[in-house]
């Protein structure tokens, strides 16, 4: 079968990146190309996200856009792949009959065979190839990264077995699963052959990790091999599930060298009718005792959560005690999302729905207060010295004239431990301050908004 040239537009959230890179790799391994350049590519193919509204939006939008090629070559090929064709398969195939195939979360695998279909004399299989997400979760090994070289999501397991009334991602990336520890490990060494000094750890629930297979919480056995895997500069926990965050966990951040103490833990409300509507296993207090005890364990720890605003419900004084939440522990990141209905979440049978522009308010109310607790743990950093990982350079289209103009122009940033690539802030650095991908130390100097500015630390 002759390669054939494959255009991927990669949305939604690491997870889906990382499948991304898997497809990428596979398709790859049965000698097809990938091109940036959708005008050149035999197949088009789109890796969806269906986790809320805008999300879904964003998706079919973009399925339409590369249609818009096939008008003007109709023997190019639409191909969607991701949560959105895993979760709505018919409906996509009935709404945008431009679509030659739909490929779900479990027949990555295949991705060269259904290709080598597509393009075939004599087409053989089903426009159709999506299966029940029940696979073991496999090796991700052998992916082409799509990340900056220096930096890599590593994902540790599948699925969700979490009761939250307002998620529906078990419906569609099935129940928790595991891969073997080894496996992990044998992924992470690969990946820092491939020049990855930063590994983010990624899951549905990282704090489960290890439950499945043996019935015992894993996760800080992880971290001590993680920990041993020459190359490794930092290692990041992302999407923490607080219930069963144990004493064990907490210590394997606090003393391994590379684990950083960074912990990304979405808790989505504080207040227990909430919680308990949300279907959250964890209450206020727990909750409050939990974040105490990493602060009084971790030095230098920062926190990470999520919150949804506007659940059915939720009345003045809930969220009056979440905002008040926000401010007395001043979390140092935030993100705040107004609910929305999921189809098949438990979530849409609750009465006493709340407006959208109720919730729309009130996650604006929210982001108010948190901005003030972020710009002030970054005024409290001016003068510490903090090391720095040289990340990239801003956008080459800003105006390069820096003076006079009042234009900003690109700059050299990058992170510290403290921040999280692609969501949080970052650190401004002077141009010379270093190579991508190399750590240096600095010192913060100034405040910019919810980025800081640090130059280089001169010994004497």
């Amino acid at each position: 079968m002759r390669p054939v040239n494959v255009h991927l537009v990669s949305l939604g959230c690491p997870k889906n990146l990382v499948d991304s890179e898997v497809i990428l790799g596979r398709l790859g391994e049965a000698g097809h190309r990938v091109t940036p350049y959708p005008e050149l590519a035999d197949i088009l193919m789109v890796n969806t996200c269906s986790f809320i509204d805008s999300a879904k939006e964003e998706s079919v939008n973009s399925i339409l856009e590369l249609a818009e090629y096939k008008q003007d070559d109709p023997g190019k090929k639409i191909v969607v792949a991701g949560c959105l064709g895993q979760r709505y398969p018919e409906d996509l195939l009935k709404e945008v009959p431009e679509i030659d195939a739909i490929v779900g979360l479990s027949e990555y695998h295949r991705v060269g065979e259904i290709f080598d279909d597509l393009v075939g004399d004599d087409r053989r299989l089903s426009a159709l190839q999506v299966k029940p997400p029940v696979h073991p979760a496999y090796s991700e090994g052998s992916r082409l990264r799509l990340t900056p070289r220096h930096t890599t999501y590593l994902r540790i397991s599948e699925g969700c077995d979490n009761p939250c009334t307002f998620c529906a991602i078990p419906s569609f990336r099935g129940r928790f699963r595991s891969k073997q520890l080894d496996t992990v490990i044998a992924e992470a060494k690969e990946l820092v052959q491939s020049g990855a000094t930063e590994l983010n750890l990624i899951s549905q629930d990282l704090t489960s990790y290890g439950l499945d297979i043996d019935g015992t919480y894993q996760l800080p056995k992880l971290l001590e091999r993680l920990n041993e895997v020459e190359g490794v500069r930092w290692i990041r926990l992302l999407y923490a599930y607080p219930k069963k965050f144990s004493i064990d966990m907490i210590d394997a951040i606090a003393d391994l060298e590379r684990v950083v103490p960074y912990i990304d833990m979405p808790i989505q409300h504080i207040h227990d009718k909430t919680l308990r509507r949300m279907g959250r296993r964890m209450g206020e207090h727990d909750t409050k005792a939990l974040f105490d005890t990493m602060r009084e364990r971790i030095p230098g720890l920062v926190l990470r959560t999520t919150f949804i605003v506007g659940f059915p419900g939720e009345t003045e004084e809930e969220f009056s005690t979440l905002e008040k939440f926000i401010s007395d522990y001043s979390l140092e990141r935030v993100g705040v999302f107004p609910y929305s209905d999921e189809d098949g979440t438990p979530a849409t049978r609750l009465k006493d729905k709340i407006p959208e522009a109720v919730a729309l308010e009130r996650q604006e109310r929210l982001m108010l207060v948190q901005q003030e607790v972020a710009f002030e743990y970054n005024r409290k950093r001016v003068g510490q010295e903090v090391e720095v990982l040289i990340d990239g350079v801003t956008g080459s289209d800003a105006e390069s004239d820096r003076e006079g103009t009042g234009e900003e122009g690109p700059r050299t940033y990058g992170r510290s431990y403290a921040e999280a690539p692609e969501i949080d802030g970052c650190i401004f650095v002077p141009d010379d301050a270093g190579a991508i991908g190399e750590y240096h130390n600095m010192r913060i100097v100034e405040v910019d908004g919810y980025d800081v500015v640090a130059e280089p630390v001169r010994r004497p």
